[in-house]
């Protein structure tokens, strides 16, 4: 419910910039429900809400939405980050854990501080970090919706993409899913002729 995108809101507004909610209408939608979200995205900080029925009138639905965010980005607004690169990657983990998900502390499971301390000697403690965790929940476990509170976020594993320049802790039960090579599979499929799927394999 309306718990879930205050923290959102609350979220956004940890790097200082102004946040618009469009919310999407559906026709068993009454007035009275979307006022509830309204005023709770306004109450939250919103700079804006609006509804939104683009995904039944198309483009011309997301009008106001497009227009709202406009308006947002001319605001005067100072956009920060959450952390200075220097702070350690555990603190970065502890911070985002607790700030943008409410958690209570961290776990860190012994592969993590074994690694941890490698990537520190190997210079990538200054790299941001991107956690990697469930999207159905601010915690690590899925069932838990809404805004869950006094939780310890497990790390129980951590990743650098050196390349790219950061490192991610994977928390909870999350899998990763590899990245592309240089030429994607999808450059060699087709349909032939005779309606038939080809470059799957």
């Amino acid at each position: 419910g309306t718990c879930n995108l205050i923290k959102h809101i609350e979220n956004c507004a940890l790097f200082g910039v102004p946040v618009v909610v469009g919310v999407n209408r559906f026709k068993t939608d009454t007035d009275a429900e979307l006022q509830i979200v309204i005023d709770a995205a306004r109450a939250a900080g919103a700079a804006d809400v609006v509804i939104c029925t683009h995904h039944a009138d198309g483009g011309a639905g997301a009008k106001q939405l497009a227009e709202a965010v406009i308006a947002a980005c001319q605001q005067p607004s100072q956009p920060h980050l959450l952390y200075p690169d220097e702070l350690s990657l555990e603190e970065k983990i502890r911070l985002v854990a607790k700030q943008v998900y409410g958690a209570t502390d961290i776990e860190l499971s012994p592969l993590v501080v074994t690694k941890l301390a490698q990537y520190d000697q190997l210079g990538y403690g200054k790299f941001p970090i991107c956690m990697a965790k469930t999207p159905l929940s601010f915690s690590h476990d899925p069932t838990k919706k809404g805004r869950p509170t006094d939780f310890i976020l497990p790390v129980r594993d951590i990743r650098v993409s050196v390349g790219a320049g950061f490192v991610y802790p994977l928390c909870g039960n999350i899998m990763t899913i590899p990245g592309l090579s240089i030429r994607p599979g999808f450059f060699d499929m087709d349909v032939d002729d005779d309606g038939r799927i080809v470059g799957l394999s």
